[in-house]
């Protein structure tokens, strides 16, 4: 899968909770507690086997999640990224 420009990166940024950090998009989460953030990452964990494109996962505090992804085989973002995103989107809402 080919790596993104920058400009492409921006545009599918564009209205996302996502933002850019380096070669990866992150998005942060809060949850009402503890076990509500755990939930949350097994779900993810369930989708990005299922997509075979695994997230970095960072549980901290006690109720927040950080989601980190990037095609580590590309050295950057491409579209597995972005339709990931978008997955893990609809998990959160």
């Amino acid at each position: 899968m080919a790596r993104l420009t920058d400009d492409e990166v921006a545009t599918r940024l564009e209205g996302s909770e996502w933002r850019q950090e380096g070669e990866a998009i992150e998005r942060d989460l809060r949850f009402p507690d503890f076990a509500l953030a755990i939930a949350f990452v097994d779900r993810v964990a369930e989708v990005a086997e299922a997509a075979n494109h695994h997230p970095d996962i960072l549980v901290h505090g006690w109720n927040k999640v950080r989601l980190t992804l990037s095609t580590h085989s590309e050295g950057g973002l491409t579209e597995a990224d972005f339709a990931l995103a978008r997955r893990l989107d609809e998990l959160a809402a």
